[in-house]
């Protein structure tokens, strides 16, 4: 077989691509890097790519707070809730819009684009979720983030997609229109119900502004808060602390920021390999009508 020959378009593309990738990964690799290593490492090579003095002090001292595994409790709670839910009234409510026999289907439409547009604002919100009695609980942290309206109209979209033969053929064979929704059309719908699920666990996992407005109980703090928590610490022990100090101790303010950081990214980052084989394709799928 003979050598494929590249474009210099190509050529321009892939290296552009790289280059990109690895402004995009170095971050992370130098946040694990610095968790990984000693803080006298860290002063001298503060922009390291590999671990140098290699040391799990930091990850041993944060692993034992209870108070950041109540937060990452709290947050998987939250995230898991929300994205259940909000996946399921997404289901229900686009497969109706999806039908162009719905009476007042525009008018509806016209009201989801809105709220895209336009919403009470915060003090509204605030003073919404103090009436519910929702302020200092899990709940507060769900509901405003629940439905989306660009997340519907992707479904919307999606259920317009699929070949309408299907459906017909199910009610030819006496099928009720849940068991066509349920067992026909969502079995159909795995890229998009992926998708929407990947855009909501992230905005639950790293949603911060809901749980400093919403929240005061450490006990209900979000995994954010709490990282927010340490970064403010290390600051003042930054401040109160020359290096010659910090640098004689095992653990420092520093590398337990770091390995914090690490411990908060680590879940998506593990799920999301899993969904990236259905993300393009429901976002392309359901961005356009079929």
């Amino acid at each position: 077989m003979g050598k494929v020959k590249l474009n210099p378009i190509d050529t321009v593309n892939y290296v552009l691509l790289t280059l990109i990738s690895v402004v995009m990964l170095y971050p992370f690799v130098n946040v694990a890097s610095v968790s990984l290593s000693s803080y006298s490492a860290y002063v001298n090579n503060p922009m390291m790519i590999w671990p140098q003095e290699f040391n799990l002090g930091a990850y041993k001292e944060i692993m034992s707070r209870a108070l950041l595994w109540r937060s990452y409790a709290n947050t998987i709670i939250v995230t898991v809730t929300g994205v259940a839910v909000g996946i399921f009234l997404y289901i229900l409510t686009a497969y109706p819009l999806s039908k162009r026999v719905l009476k007042g289907r525009k008018p509806i439409m016209v009201l989801i684009v809105f709220t895209m547009l336009f919403n009470g604002g915060l003090i509204p919100n605030f003073y919404l979720m103090r009436e519910l009695g929702l302020l200092d609980t899990l709940s507060a942290l769900i509901l405003p983030a629940l439905f989306s309206g660009f997340s519907l109209i992707l479904m919307k979209n999606f259920f317009e997609s699929l070949p309408e033969e299907l459906e017909e053929a199910a009610r030819i064979d006496g099928a009720s229109e849940p068991f066509i929704l349920f067992r026909i059309l969502v079995p159909l719908s795995k890229p998009i119900i992926a998708t929407l699920c990947l855009f909501a666990a992230v905005g639950y996992w790293n949603n911060f502004f809901n749980g400093i407005i919403y929240i005061r109980s450490e006990s209900n703090w979000p995994l954010m808060l709490y990282l927010r928590e340490v970064i403010q610490a290390a600051s003042m022990m930054a401040e109160q602390s020359n290096a010659a100090e910090m640098g004689a101790q095992q653990v420092t303010s520093e590398t337990l920021k770091y390995a914090t950081l690490m411990i908060v990214m680590l879940p998506i980052l593990c799920v999301y390999p899993f969904l990236q084989k259905y993300f393009v394709k429901g976002i392309m799928l359901g961005s356009v009508k079929g």
